[in-house]
């Protein structure tokens, strides 16, 4: 009997772990989720860093190091962060060469307070690619307006992406055309496309949590009926809108000269309504040449119950608009769902990047007096 993170695997799904510390990386844990869970990859972001740090035991002789050396906060944030990147990258490269250079990869995120500032985003993008140095890596970038620009111009430099932080349709639609823009960049430059490798992270349960709180207080059985279907509905139009995208003229004469399609990747998959089974958004976002990046307690749960019932996207189209017909005709305004979410989400790993600064501070400090 296979398991369902198996079948999860065998129907087209990269299963990536939204987690990452020098804990699992020196204990052999993340190893063996490769082999045990199917793991073919890893993303990070500002609160995963802060919370790693915080545990810090396994940091201590990096943190004392940099205390001598007089590191500042963001040159050993920098220093700390891309390491763990970078080791992570080493134990992946063999899924990454299995797989063509699809899978393996491991993300790691500009700094959210550069979020609105074009060129500070594409700066620290190219930084951070040229310091981690593994061709498995991705930098991830926020799909807000300012990032869509950067967006083309580091894949116009032939570095991989991942667009983070993807609300809507509209928004969508401009990080595949940003994708294409960068991707026509390096090929008027030269470069190998078929290097150039990137997704789409489109936000699931975020969706359910905002969506669900103004139908609760529109009231009315009909909006009521609606809890906890917005989310998924969403996500299985992007991936309608991929499929578009990705069948025009422009696209196919990319994807002929060796460029790849920006895959689609489901992000904030745990369930935050303990009403709600927890594997909803895996087992109802399954189609092939997509990622579901996971947090530990929904990839174990997968794991333990998962039940894979093939593709649960392509044939459900036409309820999916349906959801969203009904959700206007309530008055859910979902546009400013979106940029509420857009904008509380660049917030939240804005306050996780100021924690993370506080606890290398701290421990830098720490080490100083230590040192002395």
């Amino acid at each position: 009997m296979s398991t369902p993170t198996e079948q999860l695997a065998a129907a087209g799904v990269s299963i990536w772990l939204d987690d990452l510390s020098r804990e699992r990386i020196a204990t052999g844990n993340l190893q063996g989720l490769i082999v045990q869970r199917n793991v073919s990859g890893v993303t990070t972001n500002p609160t995963i860093f802060a919370g790693a740090l915080a545990k810090g035991e396994a940091y201590q002789d990096q943190v004392n190091a940099l205390a001598a050396s007089g590191a500042t906060v963001d040159s050993a944030i920098f220093e700390i962060t891309t390491d763990d990147v970078q080791a992570a990258s080493d134990i992946f490269r063999p899924v990454y060469d299995a797989t063509g250079g699809v899978d393996g990869r491991v993300s790691i995120e500009v700094s959210p307070d550069v979020a609105h500032d074009t060129e500070v985003t594409i700066s620290d993008a190219k930084k951070l690619w040229a310091k981690v140095d593994r061709p498995n890596a991705l930098i991830k970038i926020p799909a807000t307006k300012a990032g869509l620009p950067a967006i083309t111009e580091v894949i116009g430099a032939g570095i991989s992406v991942n667009v983070t932080l993807i609300f809507s349709l509209e928004r969508h639609a401009a990080v595949i055309d940003a994708y294409l823009s960068g991707l026509e960049k390096a090929q008027a430059a030269g470069i190998d496309l078929s290097t150039i490798h990137s997704v789409a992270s489109f936000f699931v349960s975020r969706v359910d949590t905002e969506v669900d709180k103004r139908l609760t207080a529109i009231g009315t059985d009909a909006a009521i009926s609606l809890k906890s279907a917005a989310g998924i509905a969403n996500a299985r139009l992007a991936f309608e809108l991929y499929e578009a995208e990705f069948a025009t003229p422009r696209a196919k004469a990319l994807l002929a000269a060796g460029a790849n399609a920006q895959r689609p990747l489901w992000a904030s998959t745990g369930v935050k309504d303990p009403a709600l089974p927890d594997t909803l958004y895996v087992t109802e976002l399954v189609t092939a040449g997509t990622v579901n990046t996971m947090p530990e307690k929904t990839l174990e749960a997968t794991y333990d119950h998962g039940e894979i019932a093939g593709d649960t996207i392509t044939n459900n189209y036409a309820d999916a608009h349906g959801v969203f017909d009904q959700l206007a005709s309530v008055g859910v305004d979902f546009n400013d769902v979106t940029q509420v979410l857009e904008d509380e989400g660049v917030e939240k790993f804005i306050v996780s990047w100021h924690e993370l600064q506080e606890s290398v501070k701290t421990a830098l400090s720490g080490a100083a007096e230590g040192n002395r």
